[in-house]
C-alpha cells in the first residue's frame, strides 16, 4: 500500500514539473519572438505567422524530448533492475553486505540491525527494490510515462505558447498596445505558476512566483532588445 502510495505522489510530481517545463518555455519563447517582431516590424501577419511557427516546432520538439529522456530513463531502470537481480543470485553475500551498510549508515546497529537486514534479504522483491532504491536512488519509470510526458508537455506548451498571443487575438488597435498587453497577460501567468509550484512543492511562495516572472520576462525583453537594433525598420 506504501509503495504505491510513493508512486502515485512520484508520478503527480512528474506532471507537475512536465507541466511547468512545457507552459514556462512555451510562454517565454513566443513572448521573446513575439517582441522581438513588433521591434522590428509592424506587420501583424508577419508576427502571427512566425509566431504560430514557433508555437508548432517548439511544442513538437519539446514534447519529443520529453519523451525520448523518458523512455531512456526506463531503459536504464531496467538495465540496473537486471543487473541488481543477477548479482543477488550470484553474489547474495556481497548483495546482502550492501543491505546492512544502508541500515547501518541509518543508524541501525548490533542486534537490531542484523535483524533488519535479515527481514529485506528474506524477501527477494523487497531485496531487489531496497537495492534500486536505497542504493541505486533509481525510482521506477512506468511504460505509460513516456507517452504520458510527451502528451503534457506537448500540451502545456501549446498552453504556454497561446499566452502571449491572447492580447493580438483580441484586438488589433495598437501592435505596441497589444505587446505591452502581452507582457502584463504572460507575466501574470507566469507568477502564478511559480506560487502554484511552490504550493505543492517547498519554497517560498512570493520568491518562486516572481522569480519564475522575472526569468520569463528577462527573456521577452531579450527578444525586444534584438529585434529592435537587429531588426528592420518599422515600414
Amino acid at each position: 500500500m506504501k509503495g504505491a502510495v510513493a508512486l502515485e505522489q512520484h508520478a503527480r510530481s512528474g506532471l507537475l514539473a512536465n507541466f511547468i517545463l512545457g507552459s514556462q518555455d512555451g510562454l517565454v519563447n513566443v513572448l521573446g519572438i513575439l517582441l522581438g517582431l513588433c521591434a522590428a516590424t509592424t506587420d501583424v501577419r508577419l508576427i502571427f505567422v512566425a509566431s504560430l511557427a514557433a508555437l508548432g516546432a517548439e511544442s513538437i520538439s519539446m514534447g519529443a524530448v520529453a519523451y525520448t529522456s523518458t523512455l531512456a530513463r526506463r531503459k536504464q531502470y531496467l538495465k540496473e533492475v537486471e543487473r541488481e537481480r543477477r548479482e543477488i543470485k550470484e553474489i547474495p553475500e556481497d548483495e546482502r553486505e550492501e543491505v546492512r551498510k544502508v541500515f547501518e549508515r541509518w543508524g541501525y546497529a548490533g542486534g537490531e540491525l542484523e535483524k533488519a537486514t535479515d527481514i529485506i534479504v528474506s524477501n527477494p522483491k523487497a531485496w531487489l527494490e531496497f537495492m534500486m532504491s536505497h542504493e541505486l536512488y533509481l525510482q521506477p519509470v512506468e511504460e505509460s510515462e513516456p507517452r504520458n510526458s510527451f502528451l503534457i508537455v506537448l500540451g502545456s506548451t501549446v498552453f504556454g505558447s497561446i499566452i502571449p498571443l491572447i492580447p493580438f487575438l483580441i484586438t488589433t488597435a495598437s501592435i505596441f498596445n497589444d505587446a505591452v498587453a502581452s507582457v502584463v497577460v504572460s507575466g501574470v501567468v507566469l507568477f502564478f505558476v511559480g506560487f502554484y509550484e511552490a504550493r505543492t512543492t517547498v519554497g517560498s511562495l512570493w520568491r518562486s512566483a516572481l522569480q519564475m516572472a522575472l526569468i520569463g520576462l528577462a527573456a521577452g525583453l531579450a527578444g525586444f532588445l534584438i529585434g529592435h537594433f537587429i531588426g528592420a525598420p518599422p515600414g
